[in-house]
């Protein structure tokens, strides 16, 4: 799985990009200036540095994504649970209820979850 690590305000600018997509890049650097006060060479270094992590492309002054939103945090999440309960879905989900109770919609929807995804 490739890593993808950002900085706070490298996410900020990508939910712009994702938001906004495709964008023309002159677009996207008013959008940056306007949303995060950033400066021409500002928005070019960041895009720079998000294409070379290969989240973003910039082909002909058009700004695309190379994974979606979603992929971003899903991947985030799956990292998160490997570095905070040694991938241990279930210690996870357990930290995350807690002395929560479960609706009976959620119950069967995590049941579905799981019934979907484990192995044969």
């Amino acid at each position: 799985m490739k890593e993808y690590e950002l900085t706070e305000s490298e996410e900020k600018f990508a939910n712009i990009i994702w938001q906004n997509e495709p964008i023309a890049s002159g677009d996207l650097v008013k959008l940056s200036a306007k949303e995060m006060n950033w400066k021409k060479s500002t928005t070019y270094t960041v895009l720079k540095k998000l294409c070379e992590k290969g989240i973003f492309r910039n082909e002909n002054a058009v700004v695309s994504s190379l994974i979606t939103m979603d992929e971003y945090h899903a991947k985030q999440s799956i990292r998160f649970v490997e570095d905070t309960f040694g991938g241990s879905l279930p210690r996870f989900l357990t930290a995350f209820i807690g002395a929560k109770k479960l609706s009976k919609n959620q119950a069967e929807e995590l049941k579905r979850l799981i019934d979907e995804h484990k192995e044969v």
